[in-house]
């Protein structure tokens, strides 16, 4: 069966949004990680097209979205993915989320319940118990949520070395360090070497702040839809640092979880197959 994957852009929240499109029915939101774009779900637009609609944008500051100056609180970009949503006319959602885009989907959750019907937060460990929770051991995994916070400077010290950057990150993450290489590695390459998207990225991190001070408002509210918590087990700073199925329980109150074996961050790109299963098994009976 062939899927036709197309590339859409719309104009919403105040930004020009770019988003994948494949298949018909309920459906179903997919938001990227960093350090990716709607690229990371290469291997799920495919499989998942085949039973829903499915819609993968580029988040504000990746890809071939707008990367404008502010914005970058998740309670805006959530924002953005409901404007995106009344733009095509859509009511309500199947959501999934990893790492960065699980921030927006967890906002996104308790922000605009009414559009949410089931929820799936990848490899993501809440921004607000990431803050509680620091320590020297955590920093030393988390470096990246510092440094990406400094203005200016890892745009100065990564610009021209992009390649060596992102090397860096898909290794270290990455349960086979060389999950991410060829092709694949090429594409993320050259989408952070496009005018400012290596500031839109930042930009995304130097919201943390705000982020924080969002979550602690609704802190004690769970998120009352069906929830999918799904980690790669073999990530130092998720699956090996916290216990996700304590973490996730004391974020959403219908919760199910799926570790996946033999994977680090990148769990939709390291174990495809095994994150499809997961993840077309939580779907089922979404209906739209």
């Amino acid at each position: 069966m062939s899927i036709d994957i197309k590339h859409h852009t719309v104009e919403a929240n105040g930004i020009r949004q770019h988003y994948l499109e494949a298949g018909k029915g309920a459906p179903v939101v997919l938001l990227h990680g960093f350090p990716e774009t709607n690229f990371a779900w290469r291997f799920q637009i495919p499989e998942l097209a085949k039973h829903y609609r499915v819609i993968a944008p580029d988040l504000r500051g990746y890809g071939e979205t707008d990367k404008p100056a502010g914005g970058y609180d998740k309670r805006n970009m959530a924002r953005d993915l409901v404007e995106l949503l009344k733009a095509l006319d859509i009511p309500k959602i199947a959501l999934v989320g990893h790492d960065r885009g699980a921030r927006v989907a967890t906002r996104f959750a308790k922000d605009h319940p009414e559009l949410l019907d089931r929820l799936v937060v990848m490899d993501n460990v809440p921004t607000r118990i990431v803050a509680r929770e620091f320590s020297p051991a955590l920093a030393k995994s988390y470096w990246f949520f510092i440094f990406n916070q400094v203005p200016d400077l890892p745009e100065a010290l990564i610009s021209g070395r992009e390649d060596l950057w992102l090397r860096h990150l898909f290794s270290d993450w990455c349960y086979n360090p060389l999950a991410i290489d060829g092709k694949a590695f090429d594409t993320y390459v050259q989408a952070y070497r496009r005018p400012g998207a290596l500031r839109g990225a930042m930009s995304d991190y130097r919201a943390i702040g705000e982020d924080v001070a969002q979550d602690t408002v609704d802190a004690d509210i769970k998120i009352a839809c069906p929830t999918l918590a799904l980690w790669g087990e073999d990530f130092h700073a998720v699956g090996k640092m916290f216990d996700m199925a304590k973490i996730w329980s004391e974020m959403a109150s219908d919760l199910r979880t799926a570790p996946i074996a033999q994977a680090g961050h990148l769990p939709q790109e390291e174990q495809p197959e095994r994150v499809n299963e997961a993840l077309l098994d939580f779907l089922l009976g979404w209906k739209g």
